[in-house]
């Protein structure tokens, strides 16, 4: 059943298709809406935000879905050949969609990655030549040339709504930079032999080198690696000799790895808790306070404060109180 399927969208992805080249964007813009379908909810963010009306948007994952290990069904061929626009990753978030949206950009298919205006400079290895991490919105700084990107673009396509594109697109970012702002005052509380976050695949290093933190992770950029019994006693060494109080599961990954780590820090002897859940890949549920970029990263802000400062009592005693901005 399962070939069958995947047979069906590979047969439907070879099947003649409208040619973009053709159609010039003339009905989308003459009746105000452009259909952009998104990878990912991430971008899907963006896009509702910086395109409000003027856009329909779709995204092929929703909350919890691994991206590094989605695979495209049929319904999703269908959905990208209707697209006005594709808005993906890039940088190989999406692996297993590569050949598709390359596919869909060789018959015409707008595609743009979000990724490809960040200067190559600012990103940092996945640990192979010429691969890059690909998870530079927790960076906020990074991800706002990202929400510029979709901006251009929509721009491109609609040149009449050019100016309410790129307006919209500087109040997102603004909401970036809010968020960044209330990540710093937070994390200035958190003394500096604590900064450590411990996860299950390595997602988190633009947010420890934006924010002073040590990231370690059982998992590498890409969850479609496995972790093994080193990783383990790698991170459990990490943990027993920084006398860590808390280490955090992924929303989108299995928390088996972590609770196997903390299995045997205790083991060991040193007591652990799981701090929380923290949003690495993917959104909240659709209504929930996470289900927005913003909701999401302050989210993750606050498990992390709140995990490693109530076991700080005596360290911060003498630290400034910090202002809650009530975001």
């Amino acid at each position: 059943m399962r070939l069958a399927v995947l047979f069906s969208a590979f047969a439907l992805f070879f099947t003649p298709v409208p040619s973009v080249a053709h159609h010039h964007f003339a009905d989308e813009t003459r009746h105000g809406v452009i259909n952009v379908v998104s990878t990912t909810g991430i971008i899907n963010d963006i896009v509702k935000n910086v395109g409000g009306k003027k856009v329909s948007t779709t995204a092929l994952m929703g909350p919890g879905i691994d991206p590094h290990l989605y695979r495209a069904t049929a319904g999703d061929v269908k959905t990208l050949a209707r697209a006005d626009v594709v808005f993906h990753h890039g940088l190989h978030l999406e692996g297993k969609l590569s050949d598709l949206l390359n596919g869909m950009r060789a018959r015409g298919i707008n595609t743009v990655a979000v990724t490809d205006e960040i200067p190559k400079s600012m990103l940092l290895s996945a640990g192979v030549p010429g691969n890059y991490d690909p998870h530079v919105w927790f960076d906020p700084n990074l991800w706002s040339m990202s929400v510029r990107a979709v901006a251009r673009t929509l721009s491109e396509i609609d040149p009449a709504n050019s100016a309410f594109y790129s307006a919209n697109a500087s109040d997102y970012i603004a909401a970036l930079s809010e968020v960044d702002g209330y990540a710093r005052r937070k994390f200035s509380a958190i003394p500096e032999n604590l900064r450590f976050i411990v996860t299950s695949h390595d997602a988190f290093a633009y947010f420890g080198r934006a924010y002073g933190f040590e990231v370690t992770a059982l998992q590498g950029v890409s969850t479609a690696s496995e972790a093994a019994i080193s990783d383990i006693h790698r991170v459990v060494d990490v943990i027993v000799n920084n006398r860590l109080p808390a280490i955090f599961t992924e929303s989108s990954v299995s928390p088996r790895y972590i609770k196997a780590v903390k299995e045997a820090v205790e083991y060991s002897g040193v007591l652990i808790k799981i701090g929380g859940q923290l949003y690495s890949d993917a959104l909240g549920g659709k209504d929930s306070e996470q289900d927005t970029f913003y909701g999401m990263f302050k989210h993750n802000v606050d498990v992390i404060y709140g995990s490693l400062s109530t076991n700080t009592e005596r360290e911060l005693a003498t630290a400034p109180k910090i202002q809650d901005p009530g975001l």
